[in-house]
């Protein structure tokens, strides 16, 4: 999931009790040891998750390309059985279809 306005305040504050409105008002309950962070750290902080987030595309396409394991198994038997490479070379398609950046 895309990293929202939370995630780089609880980044920042991990320790805090806080409530957010409409998305971008910060209501800072307890601090419990942290500092509120200012408006442009949270958008700095969002701006670095977001931009790791995406980066990682590739990976969130590949786990999703990946066939189940259980058939991944079955297909690495009955390539050790028959002596063929179907499993390496479904893997390899994947990987080349959603390479990293």
């Amino acid at each position: 999931m895309e990293p929202t306005f939370y995630d780089a305040v609880k980044a920042l504050a991990p320790n805090a009790e806080f409530q957010i409105i409409d998305n971008s008002t910060l209501n800072w309950l307890i601090a419990n040891g942290d500092t509120q962070p200012t408006d442009s750290q949270i958008t700095t902080k969002l701006d670095e998750l977001k931009t790791a987030y995406n980066n990682k595309k590739y990976q969130r396409d590949r786990a999703n390309a990946y066939d189940l394991i259980q058939n991944q198994l079955d297909q690495l038997y009955w390539d050790k059985k028959n002596g063929t490479n179907k499993w390496v070379e479904a893997i390899d398609k994947v990987k080349s279809d959603n390479p990293k950046p």
